[in-house]
């Protein structure tokens, strides 16, 4: 079987080095020429909460050739029409595309391949690039786990081939309520992810502050309620009912999940959003792909989500160089 990282920046490269080390065979694939030279010259290093380097393979999609079984696709969002029709010639008759990708991704590749050629993967840890080679591993651990699911009921003959490949690395999870699944990753990206990017702090940072805890806390809320409005039942996350601890109808409630928030993404305060790492570089983020489904979604079944359209407005504003990412942003949702 051949496989294929397509898009490994930093959470790619760690999955590439994790899936070779333990004896997979893959082949990452990236467009950033500098880090790919560096993987061929010494390899991918591993730092962080783990620390080791691993010999890859990689190469450019310039040097892609002949048919892969198992495409994972990890790039950006933004582009995804024009990557999958370029993947989908790379394909075997019965290759898969199996996205790690945040939002929700799915619908548009399934398109393109076909609902049964598409498989979906949550993942539940962050990374950073730190220079050409070198990615950070920012989540504990114990929480390097996946959920796999697919939108097709007929299941996809490689579905075992990836669920092997992924456990190379960590616990892999086989999710009949994928939709649900996605959301759970959705409701964590829109609150964490989105302040992280709106205030230029890690995800421990926007939980420890209590004015932005209350937005995150908010961002949480929507995010249920549109589910709820939507019938989506939304799955765990590493084993924690989130929906249970995070929802509130009442003031004592609230006021639990406003105290259990800093405990719950403890696992993950170090991570930095990937949204804030494109805003330093000075690209374009994929917050009309995390927020921005949870504020249309909001539309479609009749819910509100004016906590959604700010962090899509505040993120915009600073990508057009009207704002920074700071702390003096949460002035804007009072």
């Amino acid at each position: 079987m051949r496989t294929a990282i397509y898009g490994a920046g930093s959470l790619g490269t760690i999955l590439g080095a994790y899936i070779t080390k333990n004896g997979g065979s893959v082949e990452l694939i990236n467009r950033n020429k500098a880090h790919v030279e560096a993987l061929q010259k010494s390899g991918a290093t591993v730092t962080g909460t783990v620390s080791f380097t691993q010999s890859v393979t990689a190469y450019t999609p310039e040097d892609m050739s002949g048919k892969y079984d198992v495409v994972f696709l990890m790039t950006k969002q933004q582009q995804n029409a024009e990557v999958v029709n370029c993947i989908k010639e790379f394909l075997a008759d019965d290759g898969v595309i199996v996205t790690l990708q945040n939002g929700i991704p799915e619908l548009l590749i399934a398109e393109i391949v076909g609902e049964e050629r598409v498989l979906g993967c949550t993942v539940a840890w962050g990374a950073t690039m730190k220079e050409p080679g070198v990615c950070e591993l920012t989540s504990a651990p114990d929480s390097l786990t996946f959920s796999l699911g697919s939108l097709s009921k007929n299941p996809n003959p490689h579905l075992e081939d990836v669920k092997a490949l992924l456990e190379k690395m960590g616990e892999v999870e086989i999710d009949s309520n994928f939709i649900g699944s996605r959301w759970s990753k959705l409701l964590i990206n829109s609150a964490f992810s989105g302040m992280s990017a709106v205030l230029g702090c890690t995800f421990g940072e926007a939980a420890g502050n209590k004015a932005s805890r209350r937005v995150v806390q908010a961002l949480i809320k929507e995010s249920i309620d549109v589910c709820a409005a939507g019938n989506i039942r939304i799955e765990p996350v590493q084993g924690k009912d989130i929906v249970k601890l995070l929802d509130y109808t009442n003031r004592l409630k609230k006021a639990f999940s406003f105290f259990i928030i800093p405990i719950a993404i403890r696992k993950h305060a170090l991570l930095k959003a990937s949204m804030l790492q494109d805003i330093e570089k000075g690209k374009k983020t994929e917050v009309d792909a995390i927020n921005g489904v949870v504020s249309s979604f909001g539309r479609k079944v009749g819910v509100p989500t004016p906590m959604n359209d700010k962090v899509v407005e505040i993120i915009h504003r600073i990508e057009d160089g009207e704002l920074n990412p700071s702390f003096d942003n949460l002035q804007y949702f009072k």
